[in-house]
């Protein structure tokens, strides 16, 4: 038997992220903080797109 191969994806995962030119994502993150959608957009391009950023400066 052959040894099991390893997977070559070694793309990080973007959960930590928020993308702010999808409306999706804003609109989640827009109700789980309670904010307004320019809300999120404007922390997004305030601090970048680190979630725990835009969520700490959206005062969650």
């Amino acid at each position: 038997m052959a040894a099991a191969k390893k997977t070559g994806r070694g793309r990080k995962q973007d959960r930590p992220r928020v993308a702010g030119g999808q409306k999706y994502e804003v609109g989640y993150e827009s109700k789980k903080t309670g904010r307004s959608a320019s809300a999120v957009k404007k922390a997004v391009k305030k601090v970048g797109n680190n979630r725990k950023r835009v969520e700490k400066r959206l005062g969650r």
